[in-house]
Protein backbone atom coordinates (compact mmCIF):
# COMPACT_ATOMS: atom_id res chain seq x y z
CA UNK A 1 0.00 0.00 0.00
CA UNK A 2 0.96 3.64 0.00
CA UNK A 3 0.56 4.12 -3.75
CA UNK A 4 -1.50 7.24 -3.03
CA UNK A 5 1.47 8.84 -1.23
CA UNK A 6 3.73 8.06 -4.16
CA UNK A 7 1.20 9.59 -6.56
CA UNK A 8 0.95 12.68 -4.38
CA UNK A 9 4.71 13.03 -4.63
CA UNK A 10 4.91 12.39 -8.38
CA UNK A 11 1.84 13.96 -10.01
CA UNK A 12 2.51 17.68 -9.34
CA UNK A 13 6.20 17.27 -10.23
CA UNK A 14 5.36 15.68 -13.57
CA UNK A 15 2.79 18.41 -14.20
CA UNK A 16 5.37 21.10 -13.50
CA UNK A 17 7.89 19.64 -15.93
CA UNK A 18 5.22 19.09 -18.57
CA UNK A 19 3.96 22.69 -18.28
CA UNK A 20 7.46 23.98 -18.96
CA UNK A 21 7.54 22.32 -22.39
CA UNK A 22 3.89 22.04 -23.40
CA UNK A 23 1.90 24.71 -25.26
CA UNK A 24 0.16 27.11 -22.89
CA UNK A 25 -3.33 25.75 -23.55
CA UNK A 26 -2.13 22.22 -22.84
CA UNK A 27 -0.24 23.43 -19.75
CA UNK A 28 -3.42 24.93 -18.33
CA UNK A 29 -5.24 21.62 -18.73
CA UNK A 30 -2.31 19.72 -17.20
CA UNK A 31 -2.20 22.04 -14.19
CA UNK A 32 -5.95 21.80 -13.58
CA UNK A 33 -5.90 18.01 -13.89
CA UNK A 34 -2.92 17.70 -11.56
CA UNK A 35 -4.58 19.97 -9.00
CA UNK A 36 -7.85 18.06 -8.99
CA UNK A 37 -6.08 14.70 -8.78
CA UNK A 38 -3.91 15.93 -5.89
CA UNK A 39 -6.97 17.11 -3.98
CA UNK A 40 -8.78 13.82 -4.56
CA UNK A 41 -5.76 11.84 -3.35
CA UNK A 42 -5.56 14.03 -0.23
CA UNK A 43 -9.28 13.57 0.50
CA UNK A 44 -8.95 9.79 0.14
CA UNK A 45 -6.54 9.86 3.08
CA UNK A 46 -9.10 11.51 5.39
CA UNK A 47 -11.02 8.42 6.58
CA UNK A 48 -8.01 6.41 7.76
CA UNK A 49 -5.61 9.29 8.41
CA UNK A 50 -2.63 6.94 8.17
CA UNK A 51 -0.48 5.58 5.36
CA UNK A 52 3.16 4.70 4.68
CA UNK A 53 5.25 4.12 1.57
CA UNK A 54 8.84 3.62 0.42
CA UNK A 55 10.00 1.90 3.56
CA UNK A 56 8.35 4.45 5.87
CA UNK A 57 10.23 7.37 4.32
CA UNK A 58 6.84 8.63 3.22
CA UNK A 59 4.24 8.67 5.98
CA UNK A 60 1.07 10.54 6.90
CA UNK A 61 -0.91 10.73 10.11
CA UNK A 62 -4.03 12.80 10.91
CA UNK A 63 -1.96 15.94 11.50
CA UNK A 64 -0.20 15.82 8.13
CA UNK A 65 -3.42 14.90 6.32
CA UNK A 66 -5.06 18.11 7.58
CA UNK A 67 -2.35 20.17 5.90
CA UNK A 68 -2.42 18.01 2.77
CA UNK A 69 -6.14 18.70 2.40
CA UNK A 70 -5.58 22.46 2.80
CA UNK A 71 -2.85 22.51 0.14
CA UNK A 72 -4.70 20.08 -2.10
CA UNK A 73 -7.83 22.23 -2.03
CA UNK A 74 -6.05 25.46 -2.91
CA UNK A 75 -3.95 23.86 -5.68
CA UNK A 76 -6.70 23.33 -8.31
CA UNK A 77 -8.45 26.58 -7.41
CA UNK A 78 -5.24 28.52 -7.98
CA UNK A 79 -4.65 26.80 -11.31
CA UNK A 80 -8.22 27.64 -12.36
CA UNK A 81 -7.73 31.26 -11.29
CA UNK A 82 -4.46 31.41 -13.21
CA UNK A 83 -6.27 30.41 -16.40
CA UNK A 84 -8.39 33.56 -16.15
CA UNK A 85 -5.72 35.80 -14.63
CA UNK A 86 -2.91 35.20 -17.13
CA UNK A 87 -4.17 37.05 -20.18
CA UNK A 88 -2.45 36.99 -23.61
CA UNK A 89 -1.42 40.63 -23.98
CA UNK A 90 1.82 41.62 -25.72
CA UNK A 91 4.26 39.80 -27.96
CA UNK A 92 2.89 36.25 -28.43
CA UNK A 93 6.25 34.51 -28.00
CA UNK A 94 7.16 36.49 -24.87
CA UNK A 95 3.69 35.94 -23.40
CA UNK A 96 3.88 32.20 -24.08
CA UNK A 97 7.27 31.94 -22.37
CA UNK A 98 5.99 33.90 -19.37
CA UNK A 99 2.86 31.75 -19.07
CA UNK A 100 4.88 28.53 -19.28
CA UNK A 101 7.23 29.75 -16.54
CA UNK A 102 4.33 30.70 -14.27
CA UNK A 103 2.34 27.51 -14.87
CA UNK A 104 5.40 25.31 -14.37
CA UNK A 105 6.38 27.26 -11.25
CA UNK A 106 2.90 27.02 -9.71
CA UNK A 107 2.81 23.24 -10.17
CA UNK A 108 6.33 22.78 -8.78
CA UNK A 109 5.55 25.09 -5.87
CA UNK A 110 2.49 23.01 -5.01
CA UNK A 111 4.58 19.85 -5.42
CA UNK A 112 7.10 21.05 -2.85
CA UNK A 113 4.33 21.96 -0.40
CA UNK A 114 2.60 18.60 -0.89
CA UNK A 115 5.86 16.71 -0.37
CA UNK A 116 6.66 18.39 2.96
CA UNK A 117 3.89 16.75 5.05
CA UNK A 118 4.67 13.40 3.40
CA UNK A 119 8.18 13.38 4.86
CA UNK A 120 8.55 11.06 7.83
CA UNK A 121 11.92 12.57 8.74
CA UNK A 122 12.47 15.99 10.31
CA UNK A 123 15.60 16.34 8.19
CA UNK A 124 13.71 15.74 4.94
CA UNK A 125 10.94 18.03 6.15
CA UNK A 126 13.53 20.79 6.41
CA UNK A 127 14.77 19.99 2.89
CA UNK A 128 11.24 20.15 1.47
CA UNK A 129 10.58 23.54 3.06
CA UNK A 130 13.91 24.80 1.74
CA UNK A 131 12.80 23.74 -1.75
CA UNK A 132 9.59 25.75 -1.34
CA UNK A 133 11.76 28.81 -0.66
CA UNK A 134 13.72 28.44 -3.88
CA UNK A 135 10.68 27.87 -6.09
CA UNK A 136 8.50 30.55 -4.49
CA UNK A 137 11.31 33.14 -4.61
CA UNK A 138 11.62 32.58 -8.35
CA UNK A 139 7.86 33.00 -8.68
CA UNK A 140 7.89 36.23 -6.68
CA UNK A 141 10.47 37.64 -9.10
CA UNK A 142 8.89 36.25 -12.28
CA UNK A 143 7.42 39.61 -13.38
CA UNK A 144 10.98 40.99 -13.53
CA UNK A 145 10.06 44.44 -12.18
CA UNK A 146 12.31 46.35 -9.75
CA UNK A 147 9.79 45.89 -6.95
CA UNK A 148 9.42 42.17 -7.58
CA UNK A 149 13.18 41.64 -7.77
CA UNK A 150 13.75 43.52 -4.51
CA UNK A 151 10.95 41.59 -2.77
CA UNK A 152 12.37 38.27 -3.99
CA UNK A 153 15.88 39.06 -2.76
CA UNK A 154 14.53 40.20 0.60
CA UNK A 155 12.52 37.00 0.84
CA UNK A 156 15.50 34.80 -0.05
CA UNK A 157 17.83 36.48 2.44
CA UNK A 158 15.44 36.46 5.39
CA UNK A 159 13.99 33.01 4.70
CA UNK A 160 17.46 31.52 4.18
CA UNK A 161 18.66 32.89 7.50
CA UNK A 162 15.53 31.53 9.14
CA UNK A 163 15.95 28.11 7.62
CA UNK A 164 19.60 28.14 8.68
CA UNK A 165 18.35 28.52 12.23
CA UNK A 166 15.82 25.75 11.60
CA UNK A 167 18.64 23.50 10.37
CA UNK A 168 20.45 24.14 13.65
CA UNK A 169 17.24 23.13 15.45
CA UNK A 170 17.23 19.88 13.46
CA UNK A 171 20.84 19.20 14.45
CA UNK A 172 20.08 19.85 18.12
CA UNK A 173 17.09 17.47 17.99
CA UNK A 174 19.33 14.86 16.40
CA UNK A 175 21.79 15.29 19.26
CA UNK A 176 18.98 14.97 21.81
CA UNK A 177 17.81 11.77 20.16
CA UNK A 178 21.31 10.33 19.96
CA UNK A 179 21.54 10.29 23.76
CA UNK A 180 18.81 7.64 23.74
CA UNK A 181 18.85 6.08 20.27
CA UNK A 182 22.58 6.19 19.61
CA UNK A 183 24.40 7.60 16.60
CA UNK A 184 23.34 6.91 13.04
CA UNK A 185 19.56 6.77 13.57
CA UNK A 186 17.00 8.36 11.25
CA UNK A 187 15.00 11.38 12.41
CA UNK A 188 11.72 9.56 11.86
CA UNK A 189 8.90 11.38 13.63
CA UNK A 190 7.23 8.34 15.31
CA UNK A 191 10.61 7.21 16.65
CA UNK A 192 11.33 10.64 18.11
CA UNK A 193 7.89 10.88 19.71
CA UNK A 194 8.17 7.39 21.21
CA UNK A 195 11.42 8.23 23.01
CA UNK A 196 11.12 12.00 23.51
CA UNK A 197 10.32 11.73 27.23
CA UNK A 198 13.91 10.51 27.77
CA UNK A 199 15.61 13.30 25.78
CA UNK A 200 17.71 15.92 27.62
CA UNK A 201 15.38 18.80 28.42
CA UNK A 202 17.85 21.63 27.77
CA UNK A 203 18.61 20.41 24.26
CA UNK A 204 14.93 20.03 23.40
CA UNK A 205 14.14 23.44 24.85
CA UNK A 206 16.82 25.03 22.67
CA UNK A 207 15.71 23.07 19.59
CA UNK A 208 12.11 24.17 19.98
CA UNK A 209 12.93 27.86 20.34
CA UNK A 210 15.23 27.64 17.31
CA UNK A 211 12.53 25.84 15.31
CA UNK A 212 9.87 28.44 16.14
CA UNK A 213 12.24 31.26 15.24
CA UNK A 214 13.61 29.52 12.13
CA UNK A 215 10.46 28.09 10.58
CA UNK A 216 8.58 31.07 12.00
CA UNK A 217 10.38 33.14 9.39
CA UNK A 218 8.34 31.31 6.75
CA UNK A 219 5.20 31.36 8.91
CA UNK A 220 5.38 35.15 9.19
CA UNK A 221 5.81 35.40 12.94
CA UNK A 222 6.92 38.78 14.28
CA UNK A 223 9.77 39.85 14.33
CA UNK A 224 10.89 37.69 11.37
CA UNK A 225 7.95 38.62 9.14
CA UNK A 226 9.37 41.56 7.19
CA UNK A 227 9.67 39.73 3.85
CA UNK A 228 6.01 38.78 3.78
CA UNK A 229 4.14 42.02 2.90
CA UNK A 230 6.57 42.84 0.08
CA UNK A 231 6.57 39.35 -1.42
CA UNK A 232 2.78 38.99 -1.29
CA UNK A 233 2.29 42.42 -2.80
CA UNK A 234 4.77 42.09 -5.67
CA UNK A 235 4.21 38.45 -6.66
CA UNK A 236 1.68 37.53 -9.36
CA UNK A 237 -1.68 37.05 -7.65
CA UNK A 238 -1.81 33.22 -8.07
CA UNK A 239 1.54 33.07 -6.28
CA UNK A 240 0.29 35.40 -3.53
CA UNK A 241 -2.70 33.10 -2.96
CA UNK A 242 -0.44 30.08 -2.51
CA UNK A 243 2.02 31.97 -0.32
CA UNK A 244 -0.69 33.10 2.08
CA UNK A 245 -3.10 30.20 1.96
CA UNK A 246 -0.66 27.28 1.80
CA UNK A 247 3.02 28.12 2.38
CA UNK A 248 2.54 29.86 5.73
CA UNK A 249 0.44 26.95 6.99
CA UNK A 250 2.99 24.44 5.69
CA UNK A 251 5.73 26.17 7.67
CA UNK A 252 3.48 26.17 10.74
CA UNK A 253 3.17 22.41 10.28
CA UNK A 254 6.94 22.13 10.75
CA UNK A 255 6.66 24.11 14.00
CA UNK A 256 3.95 21.71 15.19
CA UNK A 257 6.21 18.71 14.61
CA UNK A 258 8.81 20.21 16.94
CA UNK A 259 5.98 21.11 19.32
CA UNK A 260 5.05 17.42 19.52
CA UNK A 261 8.59 16.51 20.55
CA UNK A 262 8.84 19.39 23.02
CA UNK A 263 5.64 18.63 24.91
CA UNK A 264 6.66 15.01 25.38
CA UNK A 265 10.02 16.01 26.80
CA UNK A 266 9.20 19.23 28.66
CA UNK A 267 5.46 19.08 29.29
CA UNK A 268 3.10 21.61 27.78
CA UNK A 269 3.90 24.82 29.65
CA UNK A 270 7.17 25.91 28.02
CA UNK A 271 6.30 25.24 24.34
CA UNK A 272 2.89 26.83 24.78
CA UNK A 273 4.39 29.92 26.37
CA UNK A 274 6.84 30.29 23.48
CA UNK A 275 4.04 30.09 20.92
CA UNK A 276 1.94 32.50 22.97
CA UNK A 277 4.70 35.12 22.92
CA UNK A 278 5.17 34.88 19.14
CA UNK A 279 1.41 34.78 18.59
CA UNK A 280 0.64 37.88 20.64
CA UNK A 281 3.47 39.85 18.99
CA UNK A 282 2.29 38.84 15.51
CA UNK A 283 -1.35 39.64 16.23
CA UNK A 284 -0.54 43.04 17.75
CA UNK A 285 1.58 44.13 14.79
CA UNK A 286 -0.90 42.84 12.22
CA UNK A 287 -3.92 44.43 13.90
CA UNK A 288 -2.19 47.82 14.04
CA UNK A 289 -0.77 47.55 10.51
CA UNK A 290 -4.09 46.67 8.90
CA UNK A 291 -5.40 50.14 9.67
CA UNK A 292 -2.53 51.84 7.79
CA UNK A 293 -2.46 50.04 4.42
CA UNK A 294 -3.20 51.53 1.02
CA UNK A 295 -2.09 48.57 -1.10
CA UNK A 296 -4.84 45.95 -1.43
CA UNK A 297 -2.49 42.97 -1.56
CA UNK A 298 -0.39 44.24 1.35
CA UNK A 299 -3.62 44.51 3.34
CA UNK A 300 -4.25 40.82 2.73
CA UNK A 301 -0.62 40.03 3.56
CA UNK A 302 -0.93 41.60 7.01
CA UNK A 303 -4.18 39.68 7.45
CA UNK A 304 -2.12 36.51 6.95
CA UNK A 305 0.24 37.56 9.74
CA UNK A 306 -2.82 38.12 11.93
CA UNK A 307 -4.12 34.61 11.30
CA UNK A 308 -0.74 33.00 11.91
CA UNK A 309 -0.68 34.81 15.24
CA UNK A 310 -4.12 33.41 16.05
CA UNK A 311 -2.91 29.88 15.25
CA UNK A 312 0.04 30.30 17.61
CA UNK A 313 -2.17 31.67 20.39
CA UNK A 314 -4.64 28.84 19.89
CA UNK A 315 -1.85 26.30 20.35
CA UNK A 316 -0.98 27.97 23.65
CA UNK A 317 -4.30 26.74 25.08
CA UNK A 318 -4.30 23.20 26.46
CA UNK A 319 -7.97 22.47 25.75
CA UNK A 320 -8.43 19.97 22.88
CA UNK A 321 -11.23 22.07 21.40
CA UNK A 322 -8.81 24.99 20.97
CA UNK A 323 -6.28 22.78 19.16
CA UNK A 324 -9.04 21.40 16.92
CA UNK A 325 -10.03 25.01 16.25
CA UNK A 326 -6.46 25.78 15.19
CA UNK A 327 -6.49 22.93 12.69
CA UNK A 328 -9.92 23.95 11.38
CA UNK A 329 -8.57 27.47 10.94
CA UNK A 330 -5.76 26.10 8.78
CA UNK A 331 -8.38 24.76 6.37
CA UNK A 332 -10.68 27.77 6.56
CA UNK A 333 -7.85 30.26 6.15
CA UNK A 334 -6.67 28.47 3.00
CA UNK A 335 -10.15 28.80 1.47
CA UNK A 336 -10.73 32.37 2.63
CA UNK A 337 -7.31 33.80 1.84
CA UNK A 338 -7.12 32.10 -1.53
CA UNK A 339 -10.55 33.49 -2.44
CA UNK A 340 -9.65 36.96 -1.17
CA UNK A 341 -6.49 37.07 -3.28
CA UNK A 342 -8.44 35.84 -6.29
CA UNK A 343 -10.81 38.75 -5.74
CA UNK A 344 -7.89 41.14 -5.38
CA UNK A 345 -6.53 39.84 -8.68
CA UNK A 346 -9.87 40.47 -10.36
CA UNK A 347 -9.96 44.00 -8.94
CA UNK A 348 -6.41 44.74 -10.08
CA UNK A 349 -7.22 43.40 -13.55
CA UNK A 350 -10.30 45.63 -13.81
CA UNK A 351 -8.94 48.82 -12.21
CA UNK A 352 -5.27 48.47 -13.16
CA UNK A 353 -4.03 49.37 -9.66
CA UNK A 354 -3.56 47.97 -6.14
CA UNK A 355 -3.92 51.42 -4.55
CA UNK A 356 -7.18 51.32 -2.59
CA UNK A 357 -7.50 55.10 -2.78
CA UNK A 358 -7.95 54.76 -6.55
CA UNK A 359 -10.43 51.87 -6.41
CA UNK A 360 -14.08 52.79 -6.02
CA UNK A 361 -17.30 51.17 -7.12
CA UNK A 362 -15.95 47.63 -7.15
CA UNK A 363 -19.37 46.04 -6.75
CA UNK A 364 -20.71 47.96 -9.72
CA UNK A 365 -17.69 47.18 -11.89
CA UNK A 366 -17.42 43.49 -10.91
CA UNK A 367 -20.95 42.08 -10.57
CA UNK A 368 -19.79 38.59 -9.51
CA UNK A 369 -16.23 38.68 -8.20
CA UNK A 370 -16.95 41.94 -6.33
CA UNK A 371 -19.59 40.44 -4.00
CA UNK A 372 -17.57 37.24 -3.67
CA UNK A 373 -14.54 39.31 -2.61
CA UNK A 374 -16.64 41.03 0.06
CA UNK A 375 -17.80 37.63 1.32
CA UNK A 376 -14.19 36.45 1.47
CA UNK A 377 -13.25 39.52 3.51
CA UNK A 378 -16.14 38.86 5.88
CA UNK A 379 -14.95 35.27 6.14
CA UNK A 380 -11.43 36.41 6.98
CA UNK A 381 -12.92 38.74 9.58
CA UNK A 382 -14.48 35.74 11.38
CA UNK A 383 -18.06 36.62 10.53
CA UNK A 384 -20.66 33.83 10.67
CA UNK A 385 -21.54 31.53 9.02
CA UNK A 386 -18.02 31.03 7.65
CA UNK A 387 -15.36 28.59 8.80
CA UNK A 388 -13.05 31.09 10.50
CA UNK A 389 -15.90 32.15 12.81
CA UNK A 390 -16.30 28.53 13.87
CA UNK A 391 -12.57 27.94 14.31
CA UNK A 392 -11.96 31.12 16.30
CA UNK A 393 -15.03 30.42 18.42
CA UNK A 394 -13.50 27.04 19.29
CA UNK A 395 -10.16 28.68 20.08
CA UNK A 396 -11.82 31.23 22.37
CA UNK A 397 -13.91 28.51 24.02
CA UNK A 398 -10.76 26.48 24.63
CA UNK A 399 -8.99 29.50 26.12
CA UNK A 400 -11.88 30.15 28.51
CA UNK A 401 -11.98 26.53 29.61
CA UNK A 402 -8.19 26.36 30.04
CA UNK A 403 -8.66 28.93 31.71
CA UNK A 404 -6.65 31.83 30.28
CA UNK A 405 -9.19 34.62 30.47
CA UNK A 406 -6.67 37.47 30.14
CA UNK A 407 -5.15 35.99 26.97
CA UNK A 408 -8.60 35.39 25.52
CA UNK A 409 -9.55 39.01 26.22
CA UNK A 410 -6.43 40.27 24.45
CA UNK A 411 -7.11 37.90 21.55
CA UNK A 412 -10.69 39.12 21.12
CA UNK A 413 -9.75 42.81 21.30
CA UNK A 414 -6.98 42.43 18.72
CA UNK A 415 -9.15 40.35 16.39
CA UNK A 416 -11.86 43.03 16.54
CA UNK A 417 -9.26 45.71 15.79
CA UNK A 418 -7.96 43.68 12.84
CA UNK A 419 -11.54 43.17 11.62
CA UNK A 420 -12.10 46.94 11.65
CA UNK A 421 -9.01 47.64 9.55
CA UNK A 422 -9.52 44.79 7.11
CA UNK A 423 -13.22 45.31 6.51
CA UNK A 424 -13.22 49.12 6.47
CA UNK A 425 -10.62 49.60 3.76
CA UNK A 426 -11.62 46.66 1.57
CA UNK A 427 -15.36 47.28 1.65
CA UNK A 428 -14.85 51.00 1.04
CA UNK A 429 -13.21 50.14 -2.28
CA UNK A 430 -16.19 47.99 -3.19
CA UNK A 431 -19.18 50.04 -2.03
CA UNK A 432 -18.05 53.66 -2.39
CA UNK A 433 -19.42 55.21 -5.60
CA UNK A 434 -16.93 55.64 -8.40
CA UNK A 435 -15.92 59.07 -9.67
CA UNK A 436 -14.74 60.11 -13.10
CA UNK A 437 -11.16 59.06 -12.31
CA UNK A 438 -12.02 55.71 -10.74
CA UNK A 439 -14.92 54.65 -12.99
CA UNK A 440 -14.28 51.56 -15.15
CA UNK A 441 -16.37 49.49 -17.50
CA UNK A 442 -18.64 46.90 -15.94
CA UNK A 443 -17.71 43.25 -16.48
CA UNK A 444 -15.65 40.33 -15.23
CA UNK A 445 -12.07 39.67 -16.37
CA UNK A 446 -12.80 35.95 -16.63
CA UNK A 447 -15.41 33.36 -15.71
CA UNK A 448 -12.54 31.18 -14.44
CA UNK A 449 -11.84 33.72 -11.69
CA UNK A 450 -15.51 33.82 -10.67
CA UNK A 451 -15.70 30.02 -10.62
CA UNK A 452 -12.61 29.65 -8.44
CA UNK A 453 -13.93 32.26 -6.00
CA UNK A 454 -17.38 30.66 -5.84
CA UNK A 455 -15.92 27.27 -4.94
CA UNK A 456 -13.78 28.89 -2.23
CA UNK A 457 -16.79 30.66 -0.67
CA UNK A 458 -18.88 27.49 -0.72
CA UNK A 459 -16.10 25.55 1.01
CA UNK A 460 -15.71 28.32 3.58
CA UNK A 461 -19.44 28.20 4.32
CA UNK A 462 -19.45 24.39 4.61
CA UNK A 463 -16.59 24.53 7.12
CA UNK A 464 -18.55 27.06 9.16
CA UNK A 465 -22.02 25.55 9.04
CA UNK A 466 -21.40 21.80 9.08
CA UNK A 467 -17.96 20.33 8.35
CA UNK A 468 -18.15 16.78 6.96
CA UNK A 469 -18.20 14.16 9.71
CA UNK A 470 -15.03 12.37 8.63
CA UNK A 471 -13.19 15.69 8.44
CA UNK A 472 -14.30 16.58 11.97
CA UNK A 473 -13.08 13.21 13.20
CA UNK A 474 -9.75 13.79 11.46
CA UNK A 475 -9.39 17.17 13.19
CA UNK A 476 -10.15 15.58 16.56
CA UNK A 477 -7.57 12.85 16.05
CA UNK A 478 -4.96 15.34 14.93
CA UNK A 479 -5.71 17.53 17.94
CA UNK A 480 -5.26 14.58 20.27
CA UNK A 481 -1.82 13.93 18.76
CA UNK A 482 -0.84 17.49 19.64
CA UNK A 483 -2.13 17.33 23.20
CA UNK A 484 0.08 17.04 26.25
CA UNK A 485 -0.12 17.66 29.99
CA UNK A 486 0.61 21.20 31.07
Amino acid sequence: MGWDLVLLMVVPAVAGVACWWAPVSVGRAIGLTSGVLTFVLAVLLVPSGHAEALGSWLRVDPLSVVFLVAIGFLYPLTMAFAVGYLHPAGDPDAVARYHRRVLAGLNLFCWAMVVAPLMNSLALLWVAIEVTTVISALLVAVDDTPGATEAAWKYVLIASMGLGIALFATIVVYYAGSTVLGNGYELFIPQLLAHARHFPSQAVRLAFVLAVLGFGTKVGFVPVHTWLPDAHSEAPTPVSALLSGALLAMSFYAVLRYFQVAVRTLGGTFPRDVLLAFGIASLVLAALSLSAQRDLKRLLAYSSIEHMGILAIGMSFAAPIAVAGVLLQVLAHAAAKGTAFFGAGSIVRRFGTKDMARIRGGIAALPWSGPLFVLAILGLSAMPPFGIFRSEFQIVEGGLSDPQDAVVAVLVVLVVLAFAGLSWFSTRTMFSPSSGQTAVARGEPSAWIVGAMAVGIVALAVLGVHPPGQLSQLLSRAASELGAPR
